[in-house]
């Protein structure tokens, strides 16, 4: 998602701004580089996270886990914190991790001067991050900390957050969710929900066809009933049903089956940790855990890159 993301963001950013980029496979970001010049934003490649936000008004990154967060920004050699200190130095951390590693990071950030981190987990997959259709799910949007009301539009910060969300996202999608760590609470109950389905939509799917139920005829069938849902319409697991699904085109890569662990394994810690028994999440996590391990879900190819990229745009402090 990190790649296509920044292809909007380059795209939509100010054509006189400058772009770093950083990724742990160089030539992922070489290939980006190339791949967009001459078109938006100059791109310039960086060798750390610390190199990539020296001159950045502004953050974006997007990485598989909570450790992975806390090394780009907590590093003391190669991390954010390494660099010059900028209190107002925007941040918005798309990946989905834990609340509470992800209000850590932003106390250590905030009591450093290194700047300020919210919490901006993104929904709507592969096919919403290349549309430029994202949903971002906000937590700490601005001083107080806690803040748990509706935020003000005339905010200098809720002015740039949601300008630099609309790069990458729909502007009617920008969802405020209160205090620091709420955009995540609000993401990990969203993937308790999507990740679960789509494995009753595979064992529905499986048991419909197998009774005799022509699997096109059953999709529409479930679409027009009680059954209908995203998983079922855009991440339908039977190919040839769904035109745009992964299954009907090769099964092409998007997110990655060990990535799904991770993402449920969550909303089972959430769970525990909120006194609800996760019986649904448990049940569907032992099928990723086991699907995981399937020579055919294992990513081989290289292509699992998790891009973190910084942007410099020369028009916020005359906005500001």
């Amino acid at each position: 998602m990190g790649s296509a993301m920044a292809r909007n963001v380059r795209k939509r950013m100010a054509s006189t701004g400058r772009l770093y980029i950083f990724d742990v496979c160089r030539s992922a970001c070489e290939r980006f580089q190339a791949e967009g010049e001459g078109a938006g934003a100059v791109v310039v490649v960086s060798d750390s996270a610390r190199e990539a936000v020296e001159q950045a008004a502004t953050v974006i990154s997007i990485v598989p886990t909570a450790a992975d967060v806390r090394q780009v920004y907590l590093d003391e050699a190669t991390g954010v914190m390494a660099a010059t200190r900028i209190p107002d130095r925007l941040i918005l951390e798309c990946s989905t991790i834990d609340a509470e590693s992800a209000r850590s990071i932003s106390q250590a950030l905030q009591e450093a001067g290194a700047g300020l981190y919210i919490d901006t987990p993104v929904s709507g997959g592969v096919p919403g991050a290349e549309n430029g259709t994202l949903a971002f799910l906000l937590g700490h949007h601005g001083p107080p900390a806690d803040a748990n009301d509706t935020p003000n539009k005339e905010d200098p910060v809720v002015r740039r957050l949601e300008r630099v969300c609309s790069w990458m996202g729909d502007p009617s999608r920008i969802f405020y969710c209160g205090r620091r760590g709420a955009g995540l609470a609000a993401k990990i109950s969203n993937n308790y929900l999507s990740c679960s389905i789509l494995v009753a939509v595979a064992e529905a799917m499986a048991i419909g066809v197998r009774s005799g139920v022509d699997a096109q005829l059953l999709h529409e069938v479930i679409h027009a009933s009680t059954g209908q849902s995203f998983m079922a319409d855009h991440v339908q697991p039977v190919p040839g049903v769904v035109s745009h699904a992964p299954s009907s085109n090769h099964y092409r890569l998007g997110f990655k089956t060990q990535m799904m662990t991770k993402d449920l394994g969550l909303g089972v810690q959430a769970g525990y940790a909120t006194g609800i028994a996760p019986s649904m999440a448990e049940a569907a996590l032992r099928v990723y855990e086991k699907a995981a391990l399937d020579p055919q879900c294992i990513d081989r190819d290289g292509s699992s890159v998790f891009l973190y990229l910084t942007t410099r745009d020369p028009t916020r402090r005359a906005e500001n």
